[in-house]
């Protein structure tokens, strides 16, 4: 800490001066007296919300012949867990239209296009979502007819939201997924397509969801902080490449083991082995700490963790506002591994919640939910 006593000798000074050394020994004081804002919730009423994030590869790049039933003794201990929230890595249909309406900043490509939907619905992306709430308050899951999960799906494809879309298609008896008046033979189209993408956020979001009886997934990405403003993009992806290149050699290494792992009838093993904290470190390490540590003239590499780092801030927003509502939820955030120490460490500052350790999770016995900690359980997870 800086010596205000060695900067504001005593003897005679003028009134700038002593402003200075003033404000500057107020700047001391207030550096020795932050408040820990993660004592603030400790005498909290009421059930404190459960949040286990689980770092996912991306399935679009797994092996030629991946079989989404390798996922099956994940999926059983997720489903163990009991979330009644599934966020995922996804843009949200309002920020898709925000991002349309200002395409000379975003570009006109920034999230896929719903007008086949809009088509078949007659509903714009806000117009969609306005829809989608009026009928999901109304809407009652015990009483819920074929028809009425066509017209959630239609909606939903309208509003942008392809893999909640999904778990209102998986939620109907095979015979009933078919075309109506409102779910028109394109969109049925749609559907069965994202039922054989290899991707995270269908096949372990959209599954899970479906099969614990949700109405949908929540999209919580956000690319908005890191739309970065650079002259020469190809001069930016090789200084961040080179900075990530000159610190992977680990990683390397631990590339080969998740490679292996990969080639399994049953993807368990590989989830345990991504989300140890030895590979979220070595992660961390190549993707921040080894772009800080390069040279750039343009500062690139660092200009692109201050991108990453906005990112993984509204993504987490984004989780909190999804159960904002909602206190005592359990919430699984299902993400990119690259981004779980983020989400840990931030999502851990947050008042009336707790971590749920993920490797208890996935080490359970199918069937039974992790241990319950002590009294204050976001020690359970590192970043706290």
């Amino acid at each position: 800490m800086q010596n205000v006593a060695a900067d504001c000798p005593l003897g005679r000074k003028s009134t700038w001066a002593k402003w200075l050394c003033g404000w500057s020994a107020s700047l001391a004081l207030a550096a020795q007296a932050q408040i820990d804002l993660t004592a603030l919730d400790r005498q909290m009423t009421g059930p404190r919300a459960q949040v286990l994030v689980l770092g996912s590869v991306h399935l679009s790049e797994m092996p030629q012949g991946f079989n989404p039933a390798a996922l099956d003794g994940l999926l059983n201990r997720l489903a163990a867990f009991k979330p009644d929230i599934i966020t995922i890595e996804a843009l949200a249909g309002e920020e898709c239209d925000r991002a349309l309406r200002y395409a000379s900043k975003y570009g006109p490509d920034y999230c896929p296009p719903t007008n086949v939907a809009q088509a078949a619905t007659g509903l714009d992306v806000p117009a969609a979502i306005a829809a989608l709430d009026q009928a999901l308050q109304a809407f009652s899951p015990a009483q819920a007819t074929p028809p009425q999960r066509r017209r959630l799906a239609a909606l939903f494809l309208a509003a942008n939201d392809r893999a909640s879309a999904y778990v209102q298609w998986l939620q109907l008896p095979e015979g009933e997924r078919r075309a109506d008046a409102s779910l028109n033979a394109a969109l049925v189209a749609q559907l069965e397509r994202i039922a054989t993408r290899n991707n995270e956020n269908y096949q372990i979001g959209a599954r899970l969801a479906a099969r614990l009886g949700l109405q949908r997934v929540h999209a919580v990405d956000d690319h908005t902080g890191d739309n970065i403003a650079y002259t020469d993009r190809a001069a930016f992806g090789r200084a961040v490449e080179a900075a990530w290149a000159a610190g992977r050699a680990e990683l390397d290494a631990r590339e080969q083991q998740e490679l292996a792992l990969k080639q399994a009838t049953d993807l368990l093993p590989l989830y345990r082995f991504i989300n140890d904290p030895a590979h979220l470190r070595v992660l961390a390490d190549v993707n921040v700490a080894a772009a800080l540590r390069a040279s750039s003239p343009q500062a690139y590499p660092q200009i692109w963790v201050a991108g990453w780092e906005i990112r993984n801030l509204r993504m987490v927003a984004n989780i909190h506002e999804s159960f904002r509502e909602r206190p005592g939820a359990r919430v699984l955030a299902i993400v990119g591994v690259s981004h779980k120490p983020w989400f840990d460490a931030w999502l851990g500052q947050l008042q009336g919640l707790d971590s749920v350790d993920v490797a208890a999770v996935l080490s359970a016995a199918p069937g039974a939910g992790p241990e319950r900690g002590g009294d204050d359980q976001r020690t359970a997870q590192p970043g706290r």
